[in-house]
């Protein structure tokens, strides 16, 4: 289980620590009426495989884009989801997944453009509850369909466009670019294990310093870094500050919504944008300026 010298959630000196439960208190909730536990992958594969008990799968390219336009479900799509999930407005959500959960970060990210500000993430995600050998399953949960009513999708707080994006970089104001230090210089258009698709040209949005997003992360199982870790990562190598209007990009918003979630909540940063367009947008766009 966990090592006696790991501190806990508690102890890590986060701004917002009630963001992030541990294994054990998924654990202790697994049958707690007023808590959805939501499984968000890279691989598809994995929810069937074996999930946590009671947890419902959300697919990030079928439940949250919309399968026209590059853009995320609108309200009543949103709303048709949570009602099929068995979430209710005063459901509380906790997020995990594989890859230290950035495909987690990035399902709780869209969840608050909705306002649905009742979620948590499972510090580890798959990796720790794995390794800590609890229980998995196959058996796909069923709940009676609730009612939810969502706000409108607000796009204004944390989220940023592209030629917002350009008038920000055109300012100097901070950018971090979350890829692989590969991306960042142009030698791929995506990291070294995969495809290199998706985008005509290689580099990055100058001024942006590179600060991959699994820095943040404890590699061995998959845990947020204290904060102290982090400040010593964000604010004393980049010289990051509290106060800056920050945007976070990568290839197209799951990675950068690591790092938004970890600026955000765990060093409480309130004005920190994810660029979702990401290198994708940006790479393709015509007349917009790149660094190699």
């Amino acid at each position: 289980m966990t090592s006696p010298s790991a501190p806990t959630i508690a102890g890590r000196g986060y701004a917002r620590p009630e963001v992030l439960v541990d294994t054990a208190w998924v654990a202790q909730h697994l049958n707690d009426a007023t808590v959805r536990i939501v499984e968000s992958n890279e691989d598809p594969l994995l929810y069937p495989s074996g999930h946590i008990p009671g947890a419902v799968q959300v697919d990030w390219t079928t439940d949250l884009n919309d399968q026209v336009r590059r853009d995320y479900i609108d309200r009543s799509a949103f709303e048709r989801l949570m009602s099929r999930a068995g979430i209710s407005n005063g459901t509380t959500v906790v997020f995990y997944g594989d890859k230290s959960n950035w495909w987690a970060t990035y399902a709780f990210w869209i969840f608050q453009l909705f306002g649905h500000t009742r979620a948590k993430v499972m510090d580890g995600g798959r990796l720790k509850w794995e390794k800590e050998g609890r229980e998995l399953t196959r058996e796909v949960p069923s709940y009676p369909a609730s009612s939810y009513t969502a706000p409108e999708r607000d796009d204004t707080a944390i989220r940023i466009f592209k030629d917002a994006v350009l008038r920000h970089q055109q300012a100097r104001l901070p950018l971090i670019d979350v890829r692989s230090p590969q991306e960042y210089s142009g030698e791929r258009t995506h990291m070294p294990e995969y495809p290199q698709e998706g985008v005509l040209r290689g580099g990055h949005i100058p001024g942006a310093r590179s600060v991959p997003w699994a820095r943040a992360a404890n590699p061995e199982d998959g845990t947020f870094k204290t904060a102290e870790q982090l400040r010593d990562l964000y604010e004393r190598e980049q010289g990051l500050k509290p106060s800056d209007d920050i945007v976070a990009y990568c290839r197209i918003g799951e990675r950068s919504s690591h790092t938004w979630f970890v600026l955000t909540y765990l060093l409480g940063y309130p004005r920190v944008r994810n660029y979702d367009g990401s290198w994708t947008e940006w790479g393709n766009s015509v007349n917009v300026p790149i660094e190699k």
